[in-house]
């Protein structure tokens, strides 16, 4: 079962915060949220979260102040500033904090999740290119060397194999889109890139079958997802080869 992405939010206007945690567990984002800046911290220790919404003018704590708070814990979580006034001082210093992405009030729910979704594809493709080596299964794919290892037998794949196979692994039992595939690798989405794609992905699928709990489908529409053994599976599997 795929793991909900976990939203921290941290809203002061109890109808908005509301709203805005309804709507987001509506498309399927994990929210938890929080009146104030004291409250938001604290709640931010005790849990894992992937992507931070924040309000920047809040009692008790302003969301500047939590943000950096927020850093010193986690340099590496995305922000976005939520801000009722499109004051120039208020960017700029969000941004020095390290926010992402920021949006004024008021604001269209359906923008602040496509805000959330190219943030969320930005740090899945660093995450991509940062990890070097990925084990599924029988499986060992060094993304540097461009060489992938299933049981005894080794393949060198080309430059557009290994990065398309990357972002496989980087979303692993979950989706790429194949829009956001096209443009990470061949930078636009045109029909010619899209036929390249395809055809790279029928040779990834022919090095995969080497193990047969591995495999790329298709999700119509969407995309592609690389199903591979969740770690319990892979434990199971080596205990009944003993």
């Amino acid at each position: 079962m795929e793991e909900k992405l976990k939203i921290f939010l941290c809203e002061d206007d109890e109808n908005l915060g509301m709203l805005l945690r309804e709507y987001l567990q509506a498309k399927g984002y994990e929210t938890d949220l929080f009146p104030d800046g004291e409250a938001g911290f604290k709640g931010f220790v005790k849990t894992k979260y992937d992507l931070c919404i924040v309000d920047i003018m809040m009692p008790k704590k302003d969301g500047i102040t939590l943000v950096k708070e927020i850093r010193s814990i986690n340099s590496e979580i995305p922000v976005i500033f939520l801000t009722a006034k499109n004051m120039k001082e208020d960017v700029v210093e969000g941004f020095k904090v390290g926010a992402d992405d920021y949006i004024t009030k008021p604001f269209s729910m359906e923008e602040l999740v496509l805000r959330i979704e190219a943030i969320i594809r930005r740090v899945r493709g660093k995450k991509a290119k940062e990890q070097q080596v990925y084990k599924f299964g029988n499986m060992v794919f060094d993304t540097q060397k461009q060489l992938l290892t299933i049981g005894d037998q080794q393949t060198k794949l080309t430059t557009k194999e290994s990065e398309l196979l990357a972002l496989l692994c980087a979303h692993a039992n979950d989706i790429l889109e194949r829009n956001h595939a096209l443009k990470q690798i061949w930078e636009e989405d045109t029909y010619f890139n899209a036929r390249s794609m395809d055809v790279y992905i029928t040779k990834l699928r022919k090095l995969l079958k080497a193990d047969p709990n591995i495999e790329i489908i298709n999700i119509h529409g969407k995309g592609y997802k690389l199903i591979v053994p969740t770690e319990e599976e892979s434990s199971e599997a080596q205990l009944q080869q003993q």
